[in-house]
């Protein structure tokens, strides 16, 4: 692998960890149940951008199919805690 392409993912992994620190903070501390569900997609989607950079890193279409099932995994629970938190219930 080229060193400059390993160490553009380094810093990129990096800086998502950081991202996903920043929004674990606004899910732990959110002054509302909306602002914690914002965090809980921004921290799938980060989760996501990490599994498909990693899959650039090794090589892999195993990260590719987990990061889709991340993100689909991710739609469906922001999907019902939404439908939740308008009415009360989910089904």
């Amino acid at each position: 692998m080229n060193p400059l392409l390993s160490l553009a993912i380094t810093a990129t992994l990096i800086l998502y960890v950081v991202a996903m620190g920043f929004g674990m903070a606004r899910l732990f501390r959110g002054p509302s149940a909306q602002d914690r569900l914002l965090a809980m997609d921004f921290i799938y989607v980060v989760g996501m951008l990490i599994m498909l950079v990693l899959a650039i890193r090794y090589n892999s279409e195993m990260y590719f199919e987990g990061a889709l099932m991340m993100v689909l995994f991710g739609f469906v629970g922001s999907v019902a805690m939404a439908k939740f938190l308008l009415r009360g219930e989910v089904i």
